[in-house]
């Protein structure tokens, strides 16, 4: 008996929702495979759930990083052809995983009714612990959590459907990035400039670095390397779930 074939993501989806923690965080992982989506037609909403405002590396106030980064957030998915962009306004660095969480991104599943979701992997990577911000973790755990269970059951935080009348959706999958379990990798070598566009509106988290342009380049092409793809090919990589 031959093993079965290993599922392979869609080809093509109508609607994406891109769940992460932070801004700029879908632009260091996933601006290029956005890009392709949006090229292809797909549908494509953000939603951040922090403004950042615990971010930055300069003296900004405190009271004013998050407005900022919420612009830079904006002007980056536009970049990548991204125009609905939402915001949940949690405070950066202080995510648990909570119930409220959990009914906030179920919300906006059921709005969006995506096809495909993506965030980041609720798993510790040991071998680059810079990825795995707490706050990455938890809005992966609830992201999870929204897709599966929550959202696609009309009897979980029922005043979603009798308050706002938004009725039950299952997520056919999930795209998990910063995964040690990563076994999908999207070739961006033609839309890299895009990625590069995005990553560089996020002034306050990058312009203190000195070849960013270099650094990302050089990831990628490990990543391609490692994933399969031909020599100096340029990929971002994730863990696909199939959650229907």
């Amino acid at each position: 008996m031959t093993s079965p074939q290993p599922r392979r993501p869609a080809d093509h989806v109508e609607r994406a929702l891109c769940v992460l923690a932070h801004p700029d965080d879908v632009d260091f992982g996933s601006a290029g495979t956005v890009a392709t989506w949006t090229a292809a037609g797909t549908e494509v909403t953000y939603l951040i759930v922090t403004d950042g405002d615990a971010g930055g590396f300069d003296e900004t106030p405190r009271d004013r990083m998050g407005p900022l980064r919420r612009a830079e957030q904006e002007a980056a998915a536009k970049a990548v052809g991204v125009t609905d962009v939402r915001f949940l306004g949690y405070p950066d660095g202080r995510l648990e995983l909570t119930l409220d969480l959990r009914r906030d991104i179920s919300r906006v599943i059921r709005q969006v009714r995506p096809q495909r979701v993506l965030t980041s992997s609720p798993e510790r990577m040991w071998d680059r612990i810079g990825a795995s911000h707490p706050d990455h973790m938890t809005v992966g755990e609830s992201t999870l959590r929204a897709v599966y269970p929550d959202a696609r059951n009309p009897f979980a935080f029922p005043e979603l459907l009798a308050d706002e009348g938004l009725e039950a959706w299952t997520v056919s999958e999930v795209w998990l990035t910063s995964s040690p379990r990563a076994d999908h990798v999207m070739d961006v070598t033609d839309v890299v400039e895009l990625k590069f566009a995005a990553l560089t509106s996020h002034v306050t988290q990058v312009r203190h670095l000195d070849d960013l342009e270099g650094f990302v380049t050089d990831w990628m092409r490990q990543t391609g390397r490692r994933l399969g793809l031909p020599p100096g090919r340029l990929g971002e990589a994730f863990h696909v779930v199939h959650t229907a």
